[in-house]
């Protein structure tokens, strides 16, 4: 049994991939897969998925050139989450932080604050649109 059929896709043929930094354990980024995205990442060691708003299949840093490489895949008890321990270069965020997770709420939610630098803005990393 391929550990393909051990994964629960949802009823759109996706599942929710959370990219972890290997060497610091550092959350990254959550990010959708497919069947086809997962194959090709475990295929090159290289990061894809799938995007929802744009309907559309996407390697990690084909525009940005922050790419991930794959250390590890894992998935959860129910087969419904996967974990995939990469090592990251540049900023994993398309707002040009090191993780998408780069504000926390204050006290009791009412503040936001940024808890780690923007290494670069998106201007800097795709160019001015």
């Amino acid at each position: 049994m391929s550990f393909y059929d051990k994964l629960k896709f949802d009823a759109n043929g996706l599942i929710p991939a959370i990219i972890q930094e290997q060497k610091t354990g550092r959350v990254l980024m959550m990010a959708w897969m497919n069947r086809a995205s997962l194959e090709t990442t475990i295929a090159t060691g290289k990061t894809h998925f799938w995007s929802r708003s744009r309907q559309k299949f996407w390697m990690k840093g084909e525009s940005s050139g922050h790419t991930q490489t794959v250390k590890d895949v894992a998935f959860d008890c129910d087969g419904d989450t996967l974990l995939i321990q990469v090592e990251q270069v540049g900023a994993a965020c398309h707002e040009g932080y090191q993780s998408c997770f780069f504000r926390s709420i204050v006290g009791k939610g009412d503040t936001v604050k940024t808890t780690e630098p923007q290494l670069e803005t998106p201007e800097q990393i795709y160019g001015k649109k």
